[in-house]
Order: structure tokens, then sequence, then C-alpha cells
């Protein structure tokens, strides 16, 4: 019974709900931008270079078709515009993050930080020692 009783005390603790909490929300927001990104940002960058960027592709090997049309082997493609849009995908997704911690941070109360001045005894000690001096 112990075991399950620190389990659940475990899996019960803030951060842990936070951290599965931020995981869901991740999960959503990553969706949310691959689809602006495919949606949007590489159409738009498309229509600048001519063609879809998450489609853009190199061919390293041409697929081999027999005489009946038949395709035999595939082509071996470098889908070099995949790649470029997750690139994109990540750093849309960095700076937005960038932008939610600043706007935390700026949220949170300023500490003030209050140093404490010497203690009546220092000062005491302090008067001491300048009375010595003076003789």
């Amino acid at each position: 019974m112990g075991f399950i009783k620190e389990f659940k005390e475990f899996a019960m603790k803030g951060n842990l709900v936070d951290i599965a909490v931020a995981f869901v929300m991740g999960a959503a927001f990553a969706k949310v931008i691959t689809s602006f990104t495919e949606g949007i940002v590489a159409p738009l960058i498309g229509l600048i270079g001519g063609a879809d960027l998450s489609k853009s592709m190199y061919e390293l090997k041409p697929a081999v078709v027999d005489s009946a049309g038949k395709i035999v082997t595939e082509a071996v493609n470098l889908r070099y515009g995949d790649f470029l849009t997750a690139i994109i995908n990540f750093l849309i997704v960095a700076f937005i993050m960038f932008l939610i911690i600043k706007g935390i941070n700026s949220m949170k109360k300023k500490e003030v930080v209050v140093v404490p001045g010497p203690s009546s005894t220092d000062i005491l000690l302090a008067d001491i020692r300048d009375e010595l001096r003076k003789r």
C-alpha cells in the first residue's frame, strides 16, 4: 500500500500536473502552427518562388516503371521542402514562446531586495573603533 500512496502523492504534485497540461497544450499548439505554416506561409513563399514549399523536392533516383505502367521501384526523393517547413514551424513556435515568456516575466511583480543595514552591535563596535583611533 505504501507504494501506491507514494505514487499518488507524486502524480498529484502541482508541478507534474502543470507539465502534463503544458504538454497537451504544446501538442495542440504545434498542430495550429503546422497548419498555419502549411496553409498560409508555405503558399506565400511558393507565390514568391513559384512552387509550394512543402512539396519541393530533389529527385535522387527516378522511379522505375515496367512496360505495363506498373511502378517497379519507387523514386528516391530528397524532400527539402518538408525540412524547410519544419524549420519555419520551429522558428514560429520559438518566437511565440519567447513572447509568452517575456510577457509572463514582465507581469511578475518586481521583487524589491532590501539590504539590511548594519546591526546595532556593528554600529556600536564601529563607534568604539572610531573613538580608539582618535586617541
